[in-house]
């Protein structure tokens, strides 16, 4: 079988989508690519490419990569290639912490579960950058319980989570447990920059 999409296309116009939205600076770097056609694939819901970069569509992504490698920006742009049924609300972990010392454990559920409990595929922004916060004197590490709540959401309903982070695996088990470590693996596809990838900020 073949792809019915042309991804050079997809990708030019998306770069001009780039310079739109962040400024004529914007540009793909040449090894930027195979990642580019991995989410493409993967929004598009082309089973063709996605099949070959061995995605599993009903699976969220994990977006990794150091600083600056372009990672919010990436998902950002993929709005404009997401098939409807992928669409989903990109919200950063810091907002998320905020909220938490404000709101409280509400939070856990909002992001658990969507408004009028409609069920929302989310993508949690900078996973490592909020810290272990307190609410009332109770200490709570918030987006390990969000992930692992999500985790019951992916196996019940096929509700996807996505998340961009410059975390490396074991970062992400010091940070957050074995637990959730062991359920991002099962729930997530794992796309990653290269950590030789330059700022491009």
């Amino acid at each position: 079988m073949k792809t019915h999409y042309d991804y050079p296309e997809i990708i030019k116009w998306l770069e001009q989508k780039g310079k739109t939205d962040y400024g004529t600076q914007f540009h793909f770097r040449e090894a930027d690519q195979n990642n580019l056609s991995k989410l493409i694939a993967y929004y598009l819901k082309d089973e063709v490419v996605a099949t070959l970069f061995d995605l599993d569509l009903s699976k969220g992504i994990l977006l990794t990569g150091p600083i600056g490698c372009g990672k919010t920006s990436l998902m950002s742009l993929m709005k404009y290639v997401t098939h409807r049924d992928n669409r989903f609300h990109l919200k950063t972990c810091r907002d998320i912490s905020f909220e938490f010392i404000k709101d409280g454990y509400e939070v856990i559920h909002r992001y658990s579960r969507g408004n009028n409990q409609e069920d929302r595929n989310y993508c949690f922004d900078d996973l490592g950058v909020e810290k272990n916060l307190k609410y009332f004197g109770n200490e709570c590490n918030v987006m390990a319980e969000i992930i692992l709540s999500r985790y019951d959401l992916f196996v019940a309903k096929k509700v996807q989570t996505h998340i961009t982070t410059n975390l490396s695996a074991s970062e992400i088990e010091n940070a957050y447990g074995n637990r959730v470590r062991s359920r991002m693996r099962a729930m997530l596809n794992l796309i990653s920059f290269d950590k030789s990838t330059p700022d491009k900020r």
